[in-house]
């Protein structure tokens, strides 16, 4: 028995054994609330008081809602940020109205070109009409 300087009971904290805490572990993972006859039941079957698996099971309830918040705060980031990215592709596609636009069969190949280039890594490799007099290579 522990006393504190007034001599005292101190509380100590409980330490449960690997077996213990994979019961209540697996109990948890079935349910996250245990009823009176059933936290009575598992209480015995573990050689715990009532109170300690209460405890237990408050406290690994809190540590499951933390975890599941950070989980959620996690994928909305994620969301927020894919959201931002098609928000930003759809801005580029506005400004590209050039390029969306139907080609005029009279306009210059230079326009051609220069869209294609600007739109396709190394585009440069592609020549629509080549002037007369002129070879293409």
């Amino acid at each position: 028995i522990l006393l504190d300087k007034d001599g005292k009971r101190k509380h100590t904290r409980p330490t449960f054994s690997g077996q213990q805490i994979f019961a209540l572990e697996k109990t948890f993972e079935q349910t996250k609330y245990l009823a009176g006859p059933e936290r009575a039941r598992l209480a015995y079957s573990l050689g715990m008081t009532e109170s300690q698996v209460k405890v237990w099971f408050q406290n690994r309830r809190t540590k499951w809602r933390k975890k599941h918040a950070a989980e959620m705060a996690t994928a909305k980031k994620k969301q927020d940020s894919e959201t931002e990215r098609l928000k930003g592709a759809s801005e580029n596609e506005e400004e590209d109205d050039d390029y969306n636009k139907p080609l005029d069969p009279n306009s210059d190949d230079e326009k051609i070109t220069q869209l294609l280039k600007k739109h396709k890594p190394g585009g440069s490799g592609l020549l629509l009409h080549p002037h007369e007099g002129e070879t293409s290579a």
